[in-house]
């Protein structure tokens, strides 16, 4: 433990927040220095971090600000600490999240220990089996537009620790150095990639979302995950009415809604729809929209269902060409298969969870770029028999070889 140290915080913590910092990898920040780098004097580091955090000595460095492709055309900001504050809000992670935990909606999903978007992904498509109506919210950059004032407010409420809010309340306030060289001030926002931003971001929307919605409007099912979120109604007027009270309860927050993407979504395909009416929404990745369905009586019919969605698809196609591997001819089919199998089993355990028959295009697409680079590796249309003879007596070579049967090489 601290000894005489001012706060008592334990080594073993440091030591657990350090290796859950080395599983989940990441860039390195500002100082440059790498988990690698870390990694080398690891004992020295970690006591110099426990120290300083013991002591009231500790510092964050600024925070370094990276912009990702978003998929639409746009970026989206990441704030990179450094691997010593990633390891340091990873200490007060561990120390705050269980009690939080305790007090977390049901209906949130985002970056909790027992809960997942595939979780969310599935209450969705249940709530829209009974409403006929869902609200699809968007919020202007969340992230970046969190009020630092109401979410100390928020944490003090359940944090007595001196330690703790003086070290989140330093996060907060931490510089952001640009990609440019400049170091800009934080007056309002967490960084999406610093450790402790998701808990707080769930803190935060807790209570401007989830404990407003189950006081003012019980009885409206929703999901959230993270800023994602998703209300059901079973009326228009109900769904237009529960919106425009939340537009002005985000405003009492500093938040504003999107109105440009944030939509009500009629999903009883059963009923006629009026020209224009938004027949689909996205949510974590999937695309909910009308789609057949076969009973296991045989029978067809048609309802609104989650798949893998458009976005995730184009990524897929765009991660596949990237490897060029109709040109990789310098490898076995075995390295080729190591090369793709974790990309195709990826895809298959998130999106292979509802409406699974949406990724056979995707397979295809494989089972092609494999034709193409037998050929041109073997430069003989005979070759496609060998390709025959490998899924028949290899189904398991390929991942996605277990549930379709690749047609381009009987073509």
């Amino acid at each position: 433990m601290s000894g005489t140290k001012p706060y008592s915080i334990s080594k073993e913590v440091v030591y657990q927040a350090y290796l859950m910092v080395k599983r989940n990898k990441g860039s390195y920040g500002v100082d440059e220095q790498s988990i690698q780098e870390f990694d080398k004097d690891w004992k020295s580091n970690l006591y110099r971090i426990w120290n300083r955090m013991s002591s009231g000595s500790y510092f964050p460095m600024a925070v370094k600000r990276v912009d990702i492709p978003k998929g639409d055309g746009k970026m989206r900001p990441l704030g990179i600490p450094t691997v010593s504050d990633r390891i340091a809000q990873a200490v007060v992670k561990m120390y705050i999240e269980p009690r939080l935990e305790k007090i977390f909606s049901n209906n949130s999903y985002g970056y909790r220990p027992t809960r997942s978007a595939i979780a969310a992904v599935g209450k969705a498509r249940a709530n829209c089996f009974s409403y006929e109506f869902v609200v699809d919210i968007d919020i202007k950059g969340f992230f970046d537009n969190i009020d630092h004032e109401l979410l100390m407010k928020a944490v003090n409420w359940h944090v007595s620790e001196k330690w703790i809010l003086l070290y989140i309340e330093r996060w907060l306030k931490a510089p952001v150095l640009l990609p440019n060289g400049e170091t800009m001030a934080s007056t309002k926002g967490t960084p999406q990639g610093g450790v402790i931003s998701p808990l707080l971001a769930n803190l935060f929307l807790h209570y401007a979302m989830d404990v407003w919605l189950e006081k003012y409007h019980r009885g409206v099912p929703f999901e959230r995950y993270a800023d994602d979120a998703l209300l059901h109604f079973r009326s228009e007027s109900h769904a237009k009415k529960v919106l425009e009270a939340l537009d002005i309860r985000f405003k009492e927050c500093k938040l504003e809604l999107n109105r440009e993407k944030t939509k009500i979504v009629h999903c009883k395909v059963s009923q006629r729809q009026e020209s224009g009416e938004p027949r689909s929404f996205s949510f974590l990745g999937y695309d909910f929209k009308p789609r057949g369905y076969k009973t296991k009586q045989g029978k067809y019919g048609c309802c609104y269902l989650p798949a893998i969605g458009k976005k995730a698809k184009k990524r897929f196609t765009e991660k596949l060409n990237s490897l060029n591997i109709s040109r990789n001819t310098t490898r076995s089919i075995e390295e080729i298969a190591n090369l793709l199998n974790p990309i195709i089993r990826g895809m298959m355990n998130y999106f292979g969870a509802y409406y699974k028959s949406e990724l056979g295009k995707l397979y295809a697409q494989v089972d092609l770029k494999l034709k193409k680079w037998a050929l041109n590796k073997y430069k003989k249309r005979s070759i496609l028999r060998w390709l025959q003879n490998l899924y028949q007596t290899k189904r398991d070579l390929f991942e996605h070889w277990k549930y379709q049967k690749p047609t381009q090489f009987f073509g």
